[in-house]
C-alpha cells in the first residue's frame, strides 16, 4: 500500500492583510508539519486575500505576493524533528502581459511551478474576468522571476512518485472539468484550491461535485475553502472535504470562528490507481510527451491507515437546516466584520419590531457562539484590544460592551414597541436607551410650514410627515456610534429594499445592513423559530415573543390609523414571491399573475394585478435607494445588491407596457 497522509487547510484571510495573511499560512504549514500531514491544499489566493478587486490591477500587489511566497517557502522544508511537506498557496502572477491566478506548489523548501486556473468565475458576485485571464488548456510556459525560471500552466507535479493536478475552484463547476484530462494524464490527487461563498444549500452541491470527481477520475480529491467574512459582502462557509475513489474520507466543521483549521485523512494512492487500471473507458496518454509533468524527488513517510471518521455536523441534520445556516453564517460575517473593520461594537436603532430585533438577536447569538468554539477569553481577544484594558469576566459583562441599542419614541410609538425593545435589549444583555424624539420632529414640522407658508398636515403630506420622524432618529443613533468608535447598522430586510418602503437617511442609515440580503417573510419565521426553539446547543429566546405577537409597523402615523406594512404594502408572502418571480426569474407581469393566481386563488385577479403592479412600480421607482443601501451580506440567488449581484438602470421606463399588457389581461379575465 502507497499510503499517504493529506489535509485540506481552511484560511480566514483579509485582502492586503500581508503579514497576518502569511502568519496564518505559516501556522496551518507548521500545525500540518507536526501532525505528520504530508499534502496541505490551502485556498485560491490566500496570499493576497480573494477579494483584493481592482487593487489586482496594482504592481504593488504582486511585487508583496512573491515577497509573502519566498518567505512562506522555507516553511515547508524540513526542520528539526519535522520533515519536509508539500504544500499549495494561491496568488496572483503576471505572465505574458496577463493577470493569472494561480497556485504554487511548494515541496520540501523550493517553488516547484505554478498552475493557472482555466475557467474563471464571471457571474453572481464574481468579477473574476475583470482581473484575470483564463490559461489555456494543454499549454504550459516558463516564469521568469528575480532571475530564476519556473514553469507555468497546465501541468502535473510528480512528486516523489506521487502525481498531483488542480482544479482551481471554478474549474470543478464548469462541465468539461479539466480533472479528466489530469486523471488521463496518471493524476492520483487532484487538489482544489478554492475562494467558495456561502449560500443556502450549497454544502450539498460541493459535496456532490468532490465526491463524482474522486469516483470519475479514480483520485484522490481535496478540496479547501476560506472561511469566514474575507472583504465585506460575501461569507465563507470553510467546508474542506477529502474523497478518495467516490468515498468521502473527511469533512470539516463549516462557519468556523477559527483562524485556520486543517480536516485531513490518510488514503491509499494505489486503491485509485488500480480502480482507474480496470476501469474500461480509461485510455491513458501513451504518447510519451511528458513535457507537461513537472518531477521532483521526495521521501513519503510512513503512516498507518486508519477508518476514516466523517465529521457530520448536527445542526444539518435536522429540520431547521435554513435557519441554522443563516444564523451561522450571518453571526460569522458580523463577527469579522466588526473586528476587521476596527470597530468597536455595534449600535442598533431598536425600534421594537421583528427587522431591529432579528438584528440584536443575530449579535447576541455571535457572541454566543463564539464563545462556544473558542472560549471567552479568546472571543474577547479576538472582538479587539479595546477590551484588554478591563477585559470583561463573563458574557453578561461582555454584551453590553460590545452592543448598545435605542429606542426613539415619537407621539406615534407605543407601549408595546417601547416595551417590546426593552425586552430583547435586556434578553442580550444589551446597553439600552430611550429617547423621545418628538420635540425634534415638531421642530422640523414648523421651521418647514413657517418656510412654505401653511401648515403640513396627514391629509396632503402623508410620506413627509412619516419621513421625517425616521430621519431625526438618524443622528442621535450616529452619535452613539461615535462616542462608542461603534459600527451602526442598519435594520432593513430585502422585501423592503425591493419596494424602497424604508426612508433614505433614516432606517437605512448605517455601515452595514447584516439582513439586507434576507426576505421579511422568511426573518419573521426566523425570529419566531428563535424564540421557540433556536440554534443547537445554544437554545431559545422567549424574551423575543414580545416582538412576535405584534403585526409589523412602521408606527409612523397616527395610532387611530392603525397603520401595518402589509396595509401600506401587500402580505409579505406575496410580495417575495412577486420579487422572486420578476428579479431572480426575470418573468413579466402577465406571466407573474399566472404564477399568483394558482399560487393565492383565494384572491381577486383584480387584487393580484393590484399587488404586481405596485411592486412593479415600486422597484423601479426605488433603484436609486439600492444603490445607497449598506453594504449588505449575500446569502442566495434572490440577493438584491447593485454593487455585487442584481444590477438595474436607476432610470427606466418603469414596465408601463407590460403592466398595461397585464390589466387588459385582468379585464377580460373579470369580463
Amino acid at each position: 500500500m502507497k499510503l499517504i497522509k493529506i489535509a485540506a487547510g481552511v484560511l480566514n484571510q483579509t485582502p492586503l492583510a500581508w503579514l497576518e495573511n502569511r502568519d496564518r499560512i505559516l501556522a496551518a504549514i507548521d500545525d500540518a508539519k507536526q501532525q505528520d500531514i504530508s499534502i496541505l491544499c490551502l485556498p485560491e489566493l490566500c496570499i493576497t486575500g480573494y477579494g483584493c478587486e481592482d487593487a489586482f490591477h496594482s504592481p504593488g500587489v504582486h511585487e508583496l505576493a512573491w515577497r509573502m511566497l519566498t518567505e512562506i517557502t522555507p516553511a515547508t522544508a524540513a526542520t528539526g524533528d519535522t520533515k519536509g511537506i508539500v504544500v499549495s498557496v494561491g496568488l496572483p502572477v503576471m505572465y505574458a502581459g496577463g493577470i493569472f491566478n494561480v497556485v504554487a506548489l511548494l515541496v520540501a523548501g523550493e517553488i516547484l511551478g505554478f498552475v493557472a486556473k482555466q475557467h474563471l468565475a464571471g457571474d453572481g458576485i464574481h468579477y473574476e474576468p475583470r482581473w484575470f485571464k483564463a490559461w489555456p488548456e494543454g499549454v504550459q510556459g516558463e516564469l521568469e522571476i528575480d532571475g530564476k525560471t519556473y514553469p507555468i500552466g497546465d501541468m502535473l507535479f510528480d512528486v516523489g512518485g506521487i502525481r498531483i493536478g488542480f482544479e482551481i475552484c471554478e474549474d470543478a463547476w464548469v462541465g468539461q472539468r479539466p480533472g479528466a484530462s489530469l486523471s488521463d494524464r496518471g493524476a492520483d490527487v487532484i487538489l482544489n484550491p478554492s475562494a467558495s461563498h456561502f449560500a443556502f444549500g450549497k454544502h450539498d452541491v460541493r459535496k456532490r461535485f468532490v465526491l463524482e470527481g474522486s469516483r470519475s477520475f479514480n483520485v484522490t480529491y481535496v478540496y479547501a475553502n476560506l472561511v469566514g467574512n474575507e472583504a465585506g459582502r460575501a461569507i465563507y462557509d470553510g467546508d474542506a472535504m477529502i474523497a478518495s475513489g467516490g468515498q468521502m474520507l473527511a469533512v470539516g466543521p463549516r462557519l468556523s470562528y477559527r483562524p485556520h483549521m486543517l480536516t485531513e485523512a490518510i488514503v491509499n494512492v494505489e486503491t485509485t490507481r488500480m480502480a482507474r487500471a480496470r476501469t474500461g473507458s480509461f485510455e491513458p496518454e501513451v504518447d510519451g510527451d511528458e513535457s507537461d509533468v513537472i518531477s521532483t524527488g521526495f521521501t513519503w513517510p510512513p503512516c498507518q491507515l486508519k477508518r476514516p471518521e466523517v465529521y457530520t455536523e448536527l445542526w444539518m441534520e435536522g429540520s431547521s437546516v435554513k435557519e441554522e445556516e443563516f444564523t451561522r453564517a450571518v453571526c460569522l460575517g458580523l463577527f469579522d466584520y466588526v473586528r476587521k473593520s476596527r470597530s468597536r461594537g455595534f449600535v442598533v436603532s431598536l425600534s421594537g419590531g421583528c427587522d431591529s430585533a432579528s438584528v440584536v438577536a443575530l449579535i447576541g447569538t455571535m457572541i454566543k457562539l463564539a464563545t462556544a468554539e473558542l472560549g471567552h477569553e479568546e472571543t474577547v481577544k479576538r472582538l479587539g484590544s479595546f477590551l484588554s484594558d478591563d477585559p470583561p469576566a463573563n458574557f453578561e459583562a461582555l454584551l453590553p460592551r460590545i452592543l448598545t441599542t435605542v429606542y426613539q419614541a415619537t407621539d406615534n410609538s407605543g407601549p408595546v414597541t417601547k416595551n417590546a425593545a426593552a425586552e430583547t435589549a435586556a434578553a442580550f444583555c444589551a446597553t439600552h436607551y430611550e429617547f423621545d424624539v418628538q420635540s425634534l420632529v415638531d421642530g422640523y414640522r414648523q421651521v418647514v410650514s413657517d418656510a412654505i407658508g401653511h401648515t403640513l398636515n396627514w391629509d396632503q403630506h402623508d410620506i413627509t410627515l412619516q419621513n421625517i420622524q425616521a430621519r431625526v432618529r438618524s443622528p442621535a443613533v450616529w452619535m452613539l456610534a461615535n462616542l462608542n468608535n461603534a459600527l451602526l447598522l442598519s435594520t432593513s430586510n430585502r422585501s423592503e429594499a425591493a419596494v424602497g418602503y424604508a426612508t433614505m437617511d433614516g432606517d437605512t442609515s448605517g455601515g452595514l445592513s447584516p439582513i439586507a440580503g434576507i426576505d421579511k417573510h422568511f426573518l419573521r419565521h426566523w425570529l419566531r423559530w428563535m424564540e421557540t426553539a433556536g440554534p443547537l446547543n445554544i437554545g431559545s429566546t422567549p424574551a423575543l415573543k414580545s416582538v412576535n405577537d405584534q403585526q409589523p409597523t412602521a408606527e409612523l402615523r397616527p395610532p387611530d390609523q392603525k397603520q401595518t406594512d402589509e396595509d401600506d404594502l401587500m402580505p409579505y408572502e406575496v410580495l417575495d414571491q412577486i420579487e422572486c418571480l420578476a428579479i431572480r426569474d426575470k418573468l413579466m407581469p402577465l406571466e407573474i399573475f399566472e404564477h399568483l393566481k394558482i399560487d393565492f386563488s383565494a384572491e381577486s385577479a383584480l387584487q393580484l394585478q393590484q399587488w404586481i403592479e405596485r411592486f412593479f412600480r415600486l422597484w423601479s421607482r426605488n433603484q436609486w435607494k439600492r444603490e445607497r443601501y449598506a453594504p449588505s451580506f449575500h446569502l442566495d440567488d434572490k440577493n438584491l445588491d447593485p454593487k455585487t449581484w442584481c444590477r438595474f438602470p436607476i432610470l427606466s421606463g418603469g414596465y408601463q407596457l407590460e403592466l398595461q399588457l397585464l390589466a387588459e389581461k385582468v379585464g377580460s379575465f373579470d369580463g
